[in-house]
């Protein structure tokens, strides 16, 4: 089975490559076409800012590219982002896989305790039955780094509340995407990866 994970300006996936090795698998890293559209599997990973992304993927046709593909994809936080239609992080179109716009998180006061933005840390996700969270009970603990979050749709199968309730997970057709880091995320984030392998 090949693994390829899409090569862009979106931060380090140096802890993926490990988490993938740990499952004995060896990606690809790449930004060619060929590449991409030949793997049996692709994962879209990253942190950083949705519109510089967009504007490298754009510049170098990946966009199109990634949307077009047949096999299974995995978007992993920023990635799953720009798998939506729009970000309000610096007015961002973004590609439209899901019909959904991602949203700043907003500071907000919970009684004594303040939730600060950006979300940083261990966090609930609960999930609805899906191949994705095979072997995971309903609801379990994920670790997150992020500013901005999806909005609830249709294709939600996970949500998380850290300010607002929030899509920590989406799926249509051959797209998948989750907002936390499976490779930060312990054992039930190796399961996730797991899943995803064997879809």
């Amino acid at each position: 089975m090949t693994i390829a994970v899409v090569q862009y300006n979106a931060g380090n996936i140096q802890s993926l490559l490990f988490a993938l090795q740990r499952l004995g698998i060896h990606p690809c890293i790449s930004d060619d076409a060929r590449v991409l559209r030949s793997a049996d599997k692709v994962i879209f990973p990253g942190v950083g800012e949705a519109r510089s992304a967009m504007t490298y993927l754009r510049e170098r046709g990946l966009d199109t590219v990634i949307t077009s593909l047949q096999q299974p994809v995995l978007g992993i936080c920023i990635g799953m982002q720009l798998l939506c239609a729009y970000s309000e992080e610096q007015h961002t179109e973004c590609m439209g896989v899901f019909d959904a716009r991602v949203q700043r998180l907003v500071p907000v006061i919970e009684g004594q305790k303040r939730l600060k933005v950006p979300h940083i840390g261990w966090n609930i996700v609960q999930t609805r039955p899906h191949p994705l969270f095979a072997h995971l009970p309903s609801e379990f603990y994920a670790y997150y780094v992020h500013s901005y979050a999806v909005e609830p749709v249709p294709e939600t199968i996970a949500t998380t509340t850290y300010t607002r309730t929030f899509s920590s997970a989406l799926h249509s057709n051959n797209f998948y995407a989750v907002q936390f880091h499976p490779e930060k995320s312990g054992e039930v984030g190796m399961q996730v990866l797991k899943n995803f392998l064997e879809l």
